[in-house]
This record gives C-alpha cells, structure tokens and sequence, in this order.
C-alpha cells in the first residue's frame, strides 16, 4: 500500500510498504479515506526532530473499519468512523477524567502513521468513533478535521476557560489557532482576538468569529493586547504555537487570574520560575484529549452548526505529498488535504 514516509529534513517520499495486520484482539484495521498534513509534522520537516531512519508519517484520519480484533465488540467491518491522534482504551481512571490523550494505555498514532492507504488503529473501542456514512463534502472535511485540529484548538479553548464575558487572545494564525478562535466562539466568548500577520489567516479567523485582528509580535503584541483591554490583559489566552516566544507572548498578555490553554508542541520552551511566580496566571495544556470532544463536535459538525473544515485551503493526492508539505512549510496553504483517488 502507499504511505508518506520522510526519511529526513525536507524529504518526504511516497513509498510502497506492508498492510497492517491485527497484532491484539483490541485491534482494528481502518481503510482511510481521508488524511492530512499537521503543524506538528513540520517539525521534523524542518528539522527540529531528528529522523534516524524512514518514518511514517500522518496522526489525522477518517476511515472505514475492514477488520477488527475478536475484543471489540461496538464496531463492526463497513462502520464509518473517525478517531483521536492518540489512541486510548476509554476506560482508565485518567481517560474517565477526561484526558484520554494521557491514557495509561496511550499509542501515539503519529507512530503508526495514517498518511497511508490503511491504518492500525489501536484500542480501537476506545478510540474510533462511528460517523453517518451518508455526509457532505463540508461535512467530511470538518470531521476530518475533528481528529486532532478542531479537537486540539477545542481543548485549548476549554483550558483557557473561554467563555461568556471573557475576552479571548489567540497566539498561533495556524489551523489549531484559528479553529481555536472558532471554539472560543462557540464557548460564548464576547471578545476573540487573533494574532495574525497573514491576510488570509485574518479572514479565517474572522469568519471564525474574531472580533479583532493584532498583528504585533512580542513585547508589542503583549503591549497591544493590554492597550485593548484596559490595561489588565486578556482573560483567557491561547497558545498554538510550541515556541518560547509564543508561550511568553501567551503568558504576558494574561491578567493576573486568567487562563492560559497551552497546545503548541512545545520546542525550547523555558520559564522563569520567578516570572511565572509573579505572573499569577493557570497553565492548563498538553496534548488535546480529543476523544473527550469527539461526539459533541461530530454533533456540531452533522447538524451544520459549525464548518471547520474551511479550514482545509489545498487538497492534493497523495503522490503529491512532497509538495503539500511544502506548501505548508512556506505557508501558502493553511493545511493540506491528502486524497488517495
């Protein structure tokens, strides 16, 4: 079958390797039918993770079930379904609180790589969820989107508490950035402000439900962000980015008592124990347990409440991976869609 394999910095081939086979009894095999490419997997694009050997590529997925081990008894071979980038059994004290992303059980999908033509999915009752196999093209990419994006920026919402009455601040114009915005708006939030310098990430955040637009970065965007509240700084603040910069950025524009949602994978990021000390703001982030978000956002997404899945600006076949990544990696796509016709 085919698969995005990258065997180092920029190079991304497409390469013929092994179907899956059923290794545990809470296994399932998915024929995916749809991918894409993350933020996070520009990391190692660019060189920030270090790639030893060939590595299989792609943690976002829609699928149909065509095998599934004799301890999974909720899905059946022809279900439609879309899952977390981080497999979980669901069942765990740490799942039951919420965060399956930190499940005792957890399989990163991103290690099994489901830019490709079938997955294993992993705890597959704990993990897949069933969707209507009667749906839109919107529809579809918006779930597509659901399986780490909408779900990620989600999270990140929901730990910045937003909310009614709350002003929100946005550092990241990314797909989890945006779909943040989205989320927040969702949630209630009275103010959303996006920090963005790309004219067409503006116009998404906006359509997303921005208020307002600061292009400054830094000390400047901290200062602007408490130019426009008053002087106290945003209640709830998002971080989508991963690095020192928007993490202090993300902090700074904080008031004291607000909230940072933290979801960049995080990359040289350090504090100032006595900076943070000073700062009195709550950090509540980390890897997005989307499997928590799955069944309200499929309800959104179903009953077209919401449309993520705008968030998709380049579609692409898979032979072209090479070049989606690096569509991405220069910023002319917000993120690409893989298709496997």
């Amino acid at each position: 079958m085919r698969a995005v394999m990258m065997y180092g910095p920029g190079d991304v081939r497409i390469d013929d390797v092994a179907e899956p086979t059923l290794t545990r009894p809470t296994d399932a095999i998915i024929r995916v039918t749809d991918t894409c490419i993350c933020g996070s997997d520009l990391w190692p694009y660019r060189g920030f993770n270090r790639i030893t050997e060939p590595a299989r590529m792609g943690h976002e997925y829609l699928g149909v079930v065509e095998q599934i081990g004799d301890a999974v008894t909720d899905l059946a071979e022809g279900d439609h379904v879309v899952g977390s980038f981080v497999a979980s059994d669901n069942t765990c004290e740490i799942c039951q609180a919420g965060y399956q992303s930190r499940c005792r059980h957890q399989v990163m999908m991103g290690g099994i790589g489901t830019q490709a033509e079938k997955a294993l999915i992993p705890w597959a009752a704990g993990t897949l969820v069933k969707i209507p196999a009667e749906r839109t093209a919107a529809q579809n990419a918006s779930l597509l989107a659901a399986s780490d994006v909408l779900g990620t920026g989600w999270f990140a919402a929901v730990a910045a508490e937003a909310g009614p009455g709350k002003t929100v601040a946005v550092v990241g114009d990314g797909a989890v950035g945006v779909l943040g915005v989205l989320a927040a708006k969702e949630l209630g939030a009275d103010r959303i402000i996006a920090m963005s310098r790309h004219a067409d990430r503006q116009a998404l955040a906006r359509r997303f439900g921005a208020t307002d637009i600061v292009e400054e970065r830094g000390a400047d965007g901290v200062a602007r962000i408490k130019e426009m509240t008053g002087g106290y700084g945003a209640h709830s603040v998002i971080e989508a980015v991963g690095t020192d910069e928007a993490m202090q950025q993300a902090i700074d524009s904080t008031r004291p008592g607000g909230h940072v949602g933290f979801v960049g994978v995080s990359h040289g990021v350090t504090l100032d124990g006595g900076k943070l000390f000073g700062a009195t703001v709550h950090l509540h982030g980390g890897p997005a347990p989307v499997r928590r978000f799955l069944p309200q956002l499929i309800e959104l997404i179903m009953s077209d409440q919401i449309d993520p899945g705008v968030v998709f600006d380049l579609t692409l076949p898979i032979e072209r991976a090479a070049e989606s990544y690096l569509a991405m990696d220069e910023r002319t796509a917000t993120k690409v869609r893989l298709t496997f016709d």
